[in-house]
């Protein structure tokens, strides 16, 4: 595993808008060690948040391997169509999920903390998620 540290300033690209943006993560989160343009924030979950996460991520592969299987034994095409949208549900409910967590424990501490900065990228990212 890389070793972690903190990060005091970084500016980056915002690739879909091709704008800089400041990259500087708060006090408390961490930043991997490696190239910065791939270094990233981190967040430490709670044991039973991640447990949640994962199992729902691993039903969601489950599906997906479902799905290929169909595909493999020429299934017809509704009702792998069926599949697939229930594959779609399920990510967009692992999304809400994670972005309610997010808004409960980030979010929340930031602004209790005066971090302006946070309210923006909160607002950026449910705009990427609106696509």
């Amino acid at each position: 595993m890389e070793p972690e540290l903190k990060l005091e300033m970084k500016m980056g690209m915002d690739m879909e808008m091709g704008t800089e943006v400041n990259m500087k993560p708060e006090p408390g989160t961490e930043e991997r060690a490696g190239c910065p343009a791939c270094a990233h924030r981190t967040k430490k979950r709670e044991e039973q948040e991640y447990r949640d996460l994962m199992n729902r991520l691993k039903r969601i592969e489950g599906q997906v391997r479902g799905v290929q299987r169909m595909l493999e034994e020429d299934a017809y095409c509704p009702d792998i169509l069926i599949q697939v949208s229930a594959i779609s549900s399920a990510l967009a409910s692992f999304n809400k999920v994670l972005l309610a967590g997010h808004i409960r424990s980030c979010v929340t501490d930031d602004i209790r903390a005066g971090k302006d900065g946070t309210v923006d990228e909160l607002v950026e990212t449910l705009q990427k998620l609106m696509k």
